[in-house]
């Protein structure tokens, strides 16, 4: 992997684990293994770097959930799908982590790809329960944008949830009682 490659992933890991703030150009030189002038001879300092790696984060999440959310079954079990699909929960959303931190936040730059990832899942969503209110599946009463929020505001909350106590299982739990709601009757 080149130096300009193991700042990148070095980057990604160290937002997600500490956030913007608490990533130093230090620790990511230190963990990435690269001299002093590396990181200034590939980015332009920090936020350049920063956003390298979020975009690719984003990329990466908008491609995973892309490939369960596009897959084959029901528009039921491609959301059953994308809830149950194997994530680190007690680690939390790597770009829903970035949400919470105010450098990010007040960054126009840097909060763009965050934000341009969870609109996009929040229309992937819409789109597929729109789908399943067509075939019958989901009650025409649905709001497909709501329900789409939902799920999202669930994730994320899991997570949330997740970390607080320590364990997955409320993480697990959200994501039941929403697919339980979201049953088709028959």
């Amino acid at each position: 992997m080149s130096t300009q490659e193991r700042l990148i992933e070095t980057t990604r890991e160290l937002l997600w684990e500490r956030g913007y703030v608490g990533t130093s150009p230090k620790a990511i030189l230190e963990r990435a293994g690269a001299g002093q002038g590396s990181m200034y001879h590939h980015f332009k300092g920090k936020p350049d770097l920063a956003l390298t790696a979020i975009r690719r984060t984003a990329e990466e999440i908008r491609a995973t959930a892309q490939g369960v959310l596009a897959g084959p079954g029901t528009p039921y079990e491609r959301i059953e799908g994308y809830l149950r699909r194997e994530r680190d929960v007690l680690r939390g959303c790597p770009i829903g982590r970035l949400t919470m931190d105010p450098d990010v936040i007040a960054s126009d730059d840097l909060r763009a790809p965050v934000d341009e990832t969870l609109d996009w899942l929040r229309e992937q969503l819409a789109v597929i329960v729109e789908e399943g209110k067509e075939q019958g599946g989901f009650a025409q009463s649905l709001d497909a944008e709501e329900i789409a929020a939902t799920i999202l505001a669930t994730l994320q909350g899991g997570y949330v949830l997740a970390g607080a106590s320590g364990s997955p299982a409320a993480f697990d739990a959200g994501v039941r009682g929403l697919l339980s709601l979201l049953r088709p009757a028959h």
